[in-house]
């Protein structure tokens, strides 16, 4: 019974690798750091680059910098989603 549970954590490691090589580096190293589909960085950095063009918008009473600044708020909200599927098929069924 042994060496199927071997075969399954290898099959295991490697798609961890495959999936996610970062967070399976920092396994290894014993520091590990949070999945990819937590780092929110870019996130971050869309949502503050929205928010500066709609408050120039606002500030400077531009209707297209306000829409702009409104639609790149959207797009941001989209990166925090931690489900979201970066270019991948869904799994079918």
């Amino acid at each position: 019974m042994a060496q199927p549970d071997d075969e399954r954590l290898t099959a295991l490691a490697a798609r961890f690798e495959r999936d996610d090589p970062r967070f399976a580096q920092a396994m290894r190293a014993g520091r590990p750091s949070p999945p990819r589909e937590y780092r929110r960085r870019g996130a971050w950095w869309a949502l503050a680059v929205a928010l500066a063009v709609l408050i120039t918008g606002v500030v400077l009473a531009d209707g297209l910098l306000i829409a702009t600044g409104l639609v790149l708020a959207g797009m941001a909200a989209q990166l925090f989603d931690p489900h979201r599927t970066r270019g991948r098929r869904p799994p079918r069924r």
